[in-house]
């Protein structure tokens, strides 16, 4: 049987911009097609949908705003990927792209490595959504559902699951092991469905009364996964993402290799991005700065040997989209 490539639908009004597009796409092996403008868009992904869309914002007859709000309003299109790039760069036009429903936005000019990251990972999560069955289905949309919550995590679960896979991937570790660390990653947090939103969205530090709430999130994941025997590879990541090195941890007070591996690259990728994107009681820190931290911690919160993986591959971290 003959395996079908991914199809990657290209819409932008500028011959010069979409063949730009096809070349750096050229190193993906995949379909790429091409659209002119927002109309022919839309009666080409509702002949043969896509696996991904990369859309400009800026188009004659319909902006690409109002071409992602028409593909997420439709059944088949809920889980497919658009990707928005543009050349305006204000934060309000980010914002304004996320609202129609893109799952992730992009400025001209695009960098070609950064752009092949971003397609890979977009097609990665396309490709898992085809692989779950009903019950995962909920259990992702849960996940998703949890970062719909807070505008400070959007994204973040994503930037976790590809962090940790590719940290995974250095290491040697086998496919089946990388699939765990992509799905945990992008799961992990689940469990924050059952914490409420005052607690998660505190712009201060938590009470000794709603430290344990906050925790309490662990728990609450593994029993919303557990009954699923397909995901039952997850429930360690679920459990154990807050377990630190030295044993002063939670839930169970795991230490060092006691902590499942799995576990420990998650946790390192999970406090890296929490580091350097916004949080409801801090501002960002610099990618050096977030480095610094975890070497900080480096034997006493986190896994020494992850840390320092992470550190080496910074450069195709940031490609990611993880900072």
């Amino acid at each position: 049987m003959v395996e079908l490539k991914p199809v990657v639908l290209v819409v932008d009004d500028g011959a010069a911009s979409r063949e730009l597009l096809r070349m750096h796409l050229s190193t993906i092996d995949c379909e790429v097609r091409l659209a002119a403008d927002g109309v022919a868009a839309l009666e080409m992904i509702e002949r043969e949908p896509p696996d991904l869309v990369l859309l400009d914002v800026r188009m004659p007859r319909m902006d690409g705003y109002e071409v992602c709000r028409r593909i997420k309003s439709t059944p088949r299109g809920k889980l497919l990927p658009v990707v928005m790039i543009t050349g305006l760069s204000q934060t309000g036009h980010r914002v304004a792209a996320l609202e129609a429903g893109a799952d992730d936005f992009m400025t001209k000019p695009v960098e070609g490595a950064e752009l092949t990251a971003r397609v890979r990972s977009a097609l990665r999560l396309k490709e898992l959504y085809k692989t779950l069955d009903s019950a995962e289905h909920v259990i992702f949309s849960l996940a998703t559902a949890v970062e719909a919550k807070d505008s400070f995590t959007e994204q973040h679960t994503q930037r976790v699951g590809e962090s940790a896979r590719l940290l995974g991937q250095r290491l040697g570790l086998p496919e089946n092991t990388l699939d765990t660390l992509y799905r945990g990653g992008m799961i992990h947090d689940i469990g924050k469905i059952g914490v409420s939103d005052a607690i998660l969205h505190k712009p201060g530090p938590l009470d000794p009364n709603e430290v344990p709430q906050m925790q309490a999130h662990v728990a609450i994941g593994e029993s919303i996964v557990k009954p699923l025997q397909s995901t039952s590879g997850l429930l360690p990541i679920i459990r154990h993402h807050h377990e630190r090195f030295d044993g002063g941890g939670y839930p169970d007070r795991l230490r060092a290799r006691e902590i499942p591996r799995a576990a420990r690259i998650v946790s390192v990728c999970d406090a890296f991005d929490a580091l350097v994107n916004d949080r409801p009681y801090r501002v960002r820190r610099s990618t050096a700065e977030a480095i610094a931290v975890l070497r900080a911690g480096s034997g006493t919160q986190w896994d020494p040997e992850t840390v320092e993986l992470l550190a080496n591959e910074l450069p195709t971290i940031q490609h990611l989209g993880a900072a």
